[in-house]
């Protein structure tokens, strides 16, 4: 199994969103690395935590799991997407996505500066300096630290 860090604006779609609907495509990613993890590592079952980004408290608030295999992101067909590619062709997609599906949300946000203020985390992508993948792994180490945080 692997593990996850997914980012998502809370206005634009939130942690609510995701547990009203069950699942959803993680449309949008517009960086190669990102697609990279998502095309080439992600597996249906692997754990993500659902990571509130652009607010007040920046920070892990749940759990969901990746619940697809990945496949094309139609938004960069969508010439009315915010999210098109002109130069993706159908044939040859150049993004893709997978559906994630919500699992349990914590019983408090693990805020973005206390992960970085955490010795234990050292060397995790999310607190280096200048990271800002939406799409990122996090190591078994880390995973199972962090959810020692949410009790």
């Amino acid at each position: 199994m692997n593990y996850w860090l997914m980012k998502s604006e809370p206005d634009t779609f939130s942690l609510d969103d995701l547990e009203r609907k069950g699942s959803e495509p993680w449309d949008g990613v517009r960086n190669y690395q990102a697609r990279n993890f998502m095309r080439d590592d992600m597996r249906v079952g692997d754990k993500v935590f659902f990571y509130h980004s652009n607010c007040d408290v920046p920070g892990i608030v749940g759990i969901a799991k990746v619940a697809s295999k990945p496949y094309p992101d139609p938004t960069q067909f969508d010439p009315k997407s915010h999210y098109f590619d002109a130069k993706s062709a159908r044939d040859n997609p150049r993004w893709v996505l997978v559906d994630i599906a919500f699992v349990k949300r914590l019983k408090r946000t693990i805020s973005l500066a206390e992960l970085k203020d955490d010795p234990a985390l050292e060397g995790m992508p999310l607190v280096r300096k200048g990271n800002r993948l939406s799409v990122m792994p996090v190591d078994a180490a880390h995973w199972k630290h962090i959810l020692s945080l949410a009790t």
